[in-house]
């Protein structure tokens, strides 16, 4: 069984025991999420939601919150002498998925 979930403006295929990164939700490492905007539930009976799921909902543990790989964001205007150098590195989610609720 599988589902369709969404969660920080992303759609994600999560599988029961499957290791998932997602934009940062808040708490700590062990603690436990619910995941209620469910888009669809595949499997033996397919559920497809309008835009959710109605009662469907996905639980998964959180294991640890992070920040991803720096990443350089240059702006440059030529003939101008403007050039801005920065940095960026996006907070994540590390989460195991622990059940499917359709």
């Amino acid at each position: 069984m599988y589902a369709i979930i969404e969660t920080g403006g992303k759609q994600i295929k999560v599988e029961q025991g499957q290791e998932v990164y997602v934009e940062k939700v808040n708490g700590a490492a062990d603690e436990t999420v619910t995941f209620d905007k469910v888009l669809f539930v595949g499997g033996d009976d397919v559920k497809v939601g309008a835009p959710y799921v109605e009662g469907a909902s996905v639980t998964a543990k959180i294991v640890k919150q992070g920040r991803g790989k720096k990443i350089t964001v240059f702006k440059y205007k030529p003939k101008k002498n403007y050039r801005k150098k920065q940095g960026h590195r996006q907070p994540y989610t590390k989460v195991v998925i622990e059940g499917i609720n359709a």
